[in-house]
């Protein structure tokens, strides 16, 4: 069996920990996700569990539901991703709702797949998720740009005295408009022939001076910019 890995690390299995309040259905995703070879490294059943026990495991990748007893998988997921911006969410919910689904990635989740997707699909979902590609079950996908749009619509808050923007790279600003137009890591790099991982790298230095946290602010500061129509 082959194992999942992580980039730029070879020969270590992608590490995970499943995080779901009804036993049955979690204990069956972490079997299916180690049979697929992720090193499923922790479980939790409720909000308060998740968030000691992935700070405690370290996982790659949550595979988070949202109805969580004693707190909602949007706050775990925001408390998590906000600790540690290099963690991956990958939201597996009965909920295909639009409100679910942009309050999840507003929170901080990489991807959102529905409780119907096969194994296949959520095993390839997990591993995309990894190396940190948006996954979306088909049809959700179109619904975050649309929001991402939207949102660079709408006039940003008067701040006094805003400093100086940072200055991007040319490389950098290449990669954020390739970001802002949905392309994935995988398919950026193809397109100007380097690495994944100097995609990641590049994304990582342009959160980094922009001071932001996540994709979705990211997508949002290049559309407000124009990025995503030159």
């Amino acid at each position: 069996m082959s194992e999942q890995q992580t980039d730029g690390q070879p020969g270590q299995p992608v590490k995970v920990m499943v995080v779901d309040d009804h036993p049955m259905w979690r204990d069956a995703v972490a079997r299916d996700l180690a049979e697929a070879g992720f090193d499923v490294v922790a479980t939790a059943g409720d909000g308060d569990q998740a968030v000691r026990r992935a700070k405690a495991a370290a996982p790659d990748v949550l595979v988070l539901d949202l109805n969580l007893p004693l707190k909602p998988g949007v706050q775990v997921c925001k408390e998590l991703v906000g600790a540690n911006p290099k963690l991956r969410v990958l939201v597996l919910s009965a909920s295909g709702e639009h409100a679910d689904v942009l309050e999840a990635v507003k929170s901080g989740a990489t991807g959102y797949l529905l409780k119907s997707a096969s194994t296949e699909e959520l095993t390839d979902a997990v591993r995309r998720t990894a190396v940190g590609d948006p996954v979306f079950t088909p049809g959700l996908a179109g619904l975050v740009l649309g929001e991402y749009r939207r949102l660079a619509s709408e006039p940003a808050p008067a701040t006094p005295d805003e400093p100086k923007a940072p200055q991007l790279t040319d490389r950098e600003t290449e990669v954020l408009r390739l970001v802002a137009k949905g392309l994935s890591y995988k398919q950026i790099a193809e397109r100007l022939v380097i690495s994944h991982r100097t995609v990641q790298n590049h994304v990582q230095n342009t959160l980094g001076k922009l001071q932001l946290h996540n994709r979705v602010e990211l997508v949002r500061y290049a559309i407000e910019r124009g990025l995503d129509d030159e």
